[in-house]
């Protein structure tokens, strides 16, 4: 009999503007804290709660790569949280495909929470999903021009 393995996936999705530039960010720990993985991504320009989704995304992907029978998802995006657990309604056309596409992603799981934390709660992610729109920044490939 195997013992059950169980992870903790930290989301944050950054967005600098309301739409504008994007970046994901997602830590991965196994049960005793340690971090396992750490993902940054660039997601061009998007909305902030779209930006939570693809950030939550990429997260439940990256956690199949860990073969866990149990990962508790902690985010500082209160919405998502609650959408997710089936407290709040998906309204916004576009956050449904999000939603849809992340809920297929949690049925692949043998159990799947969420927890909302607050973003001083959240540094790692925060951090993270910061870097991810730095990064392009940087490279002068993420600039916004007037035109």
């Amino acid at each position: 009999m195997s013992i059950p393995r169980k992870i903790t996936v930290e989301t944050d999705g950054a967005s600098r503007g309301n739409p504008g530039l994007a970046g994901a960010g997602i830590i991965i720990k196994d049960e005793h804290g340690r971090r396992l993985e750490t993902i940054q991504k660039f997601l061009g320009v998007t909305t902030n709660n779209q930006a939570e989704y693809k950030a939550l995304i990429e997260g439940l992907r990256a956690a199949k790569r860990h073969a866990p029978d149990e990962v508790t998802v902690q985010m500082d995006s209160e919405l998502v949280v609650k959408q997710m657990t089936g407290k709040y309604r998906v309204r916004h056309p576009e956050m449904l495909p999000l939603y849809l596409e992340a809920m297929e992603l949690v049925s692949e799981f043998g159990k799947v929470d969420f927890v909302h934390v607050l973003r001083e709660k959240n540094p790692g992610a925060d951090q993270v999903a910061n870097m991810a729109i730095d990064s392009r920044m940087v490279r002068g490939r993420g600039a916004i021009s007037d035109g």
